[in-house]
């Protein structure tokens, strides 16, 4: 993806539609829209999935906590929405091999009752799925449990419930989402904000003026339908389209650490914590290496710029301790992020409701007077239900056929990821660090021989990013040449997720990146140490809000 190229198209055509947020929901829209052969752009003010999409659990999930609540509260909403979930949890698995996969996790209880509880909960889940359920629950003995998750303490463990749910990589997939709806014929550019939109005499939207973050230019993309998939923001474009609407998003904090592989230990199955003190469940999975530990559900303004907070890090890990043998010290933590949930408030008038009490569901919204098309709400698991709704909703408005395919379609990487291409690789490119080899097939998925052969290109290529990781310069290239990385953050934070679970590494990382990337975007001297320099003091502030102390001997 060539951001001059696309940004050219963008100020001379004219589009069907113009999707403003490329998060999940705004990048799978633009896809399916583009599939659909609509003349389809789509822009986000900062980079793609650089807000809440890429701050997830990283679960595919039915959502077990809203089984529960579907039965406790009696709540045909919350059920609704599981077997919503369960049926898009099995899509994105085949659209996406390389980057989602079946996941194990277990569930301890203390009690006989706990494991009768538990295991009658996930056979309804099992149930619901039907036949898109990845592999049966199981109610497992002390024994059994342990073997699969050694870290358990015995003395706090009758036994466990076994159940499946789904893993991925959620920025990788979301940056996927926008490279298949360009290579599907979709106009894409990050770094864009929509500043005001332009109207025709009967107060319809015509056109939306943009600003280029990057540069300071500002110029209009025209289009017969604009989509407002802004997630937390939406009432901002809403009001501005329209600005007698009244307001309804919402937003909840959650908040992850990280922590090394060491921390837990290797185990078969990830935890999954089902009770805690303010009534979640919390998560305790292998990921990229590392162990991710989330998630937190506060109250927090749909504008706010979240971090991880040490009582947020102390939390997680004293409700995950209670069912360790060894238990975890926040000063091991490594990494960590913070996000919002964009909650759809159900009652307009309203506002008293728990944010943790809000359903997850989604609506799609047609302003009248403006022909603003709103999607609010919803969760990433259910993004391809979304776009279908909101890209149906458009094709009824354009007088287009509604037929979409983006429930088969596979993403960029993703298409012909057999076992036999993974064993074909591993062959071609044994000359790579076996860890290198499983982190590009399972990142790039088809595209991973493109980054092995461009490791061979040039000197130094095929070096290590950091220390004990497994990223490689040539990923920088591509990310500069294929994925429209403009910035360090973009690199570090996005294309690789060094930032989110290693920020010493990433120090260590950035001086490496800034090179690279001046070198390819012409950057000066002093461009390159302002840029390195900007991000340099974003991780220690990160870090710093986490209360985690950092090494700062690495110079940026």
């Amino acid at each position: 993806m060539n951001r001059v190229k696309h940004l050219n198209r963008l100020r001379s055509e004219s589009f069907d539609i113009c999707i403003i947020g490329a998060g999940a929901t705004g990048a799978g829209c633009a896809l399916d829209a583009a599939s659909r052969g609509l003349k389809t752009a789509l822009i986000d003010q900062g980079d793609f999935c650089s807000v809440t999409s890429g701050t997830s659990t990283k679960l595919v999930h039915g959502g077990v906590r809203y089984l529960e609540q579907a039965f406790k509260k009696l709540d045909p909403k919350q059920l609704s929405l599981v077997r919503k979930a369960l049926h898009e949890r099995m899509t994105l698995l085949k659209i996406a091999p390389h980057l989602a996969h079946p996941l194990a996790l277990l569930t301890p209880c203390k009690t006989w009752f706990d494991g009768m509880y538990y295991s009658i909960g996930l056979k309804l889940y099992d149930l619901l799925a039907g036949n898109r359920q990845l592999k049966p629950s199981r109610w497992l003995s002390k024994q059994e449990a342990i073997a699969h998750f050694p870290a358990f303490n015995p003395s706090k463990l009758h036994s466990a419930v076994l159940y499946y749910d789904g893993q991925f990589d959620d920025t990788r997939l979301n940056l996927a989402l926008v490279q298949t709806a360009a290579q599907q014929g979709a106009a894409v550019a990050n770094y864009l904000k929509a500043v005001r939109f332009r109207k025709d005499d009967a107060g319809k939207l015509t056109a939306v003026e943009v600003l280029d973050t990057l540069t300071g230019e500002t110029f209009t993309i025209r289009a017969s339908i604009f989509v407002n998939a802004t997630g937390t923001r939406a009432d901002e474009l809403r009001k501005d389209a329209t600005p007698s609407k009244g307001l309804r998003m919402r937003a909840s904090k959650g908040a992850h650490v990280v922590m090394p592989m060491s921390a837990v230990g290797k185990a078969q199955a990830a935890l999954l914590v089902p009770s805690t003190s303010d009534g979640r469940v919390l998560f305790a999975i292998p990921w990229r290496g590392h162990y991710l530990i989330g998630t937190t559900d506060t109250e927090a303004a749909p504008e706010d710029n979240p971090h991880l907070v040490p009582e947020e890090a102390a939390y997680l890990t004293e409700h995950v301790n209670q069912y360790l043998i060894s238990p975890l010290s926040t000063n091991q933590i490594t990494g960590g992020f913070a996000g919002l949930r964009p909650l759809l408030q159900p009652d307009h008038d309203n506002a008293s409701t728990e944010s943790r009490s809000v359903v997850r569901d989604h609506e799609v919204e047609v302003d009248q007077t403006s022909g603003l098309i709103s999607i609010m709400g919803g969760e990433w698991t259910t993004y391809p239900l979304m776009a279908e709704e909101t890209i149906d909703t458009c094709c009824r408005h354009l007088e287009r056929p509604l037929t979409g395919k983006t429930e088969t379609l596979a993403v960029t990487g993703g298409e012909g990821f057999t076992p036999e291409f993974q064993a074909a690789f591993r062959r071609e490119f044994a000359e790579l660090p076996a860890d290198t080899i499983e982190h590009l097939l399972f990142t790039y998925g088809t595209n991973a021989p493109v980054i092995a052969r461009l490791a061979g290109t040039q000197p130094g290529y095929a070096q290590p990013l950091a220390e004990g990781h497994p990223f490689i310069k040539a990923e920088v290239m591509y990310a500069l040449e294929e994925e429209m990385a403009q910035t360090p953050a973009d690199v570090l934070m996005r294309r690789i997720r060094l930032g989110l679970v290693d920020w010493q590494a990433t120090l260590t990382a950035i001086q490496p990146v800034s090179e690279l990337m001046g070198a390819y975007l012409n950057w000066t001297t002093e461009d390159r140490q302002t840029a390195a320099e900007a991000f340099r003091n974003d991780i220690l502030a990160l870090a710093g809000q986490a209360g985690v102390q950092l090494r700062t001997k690495e110079k940026a």
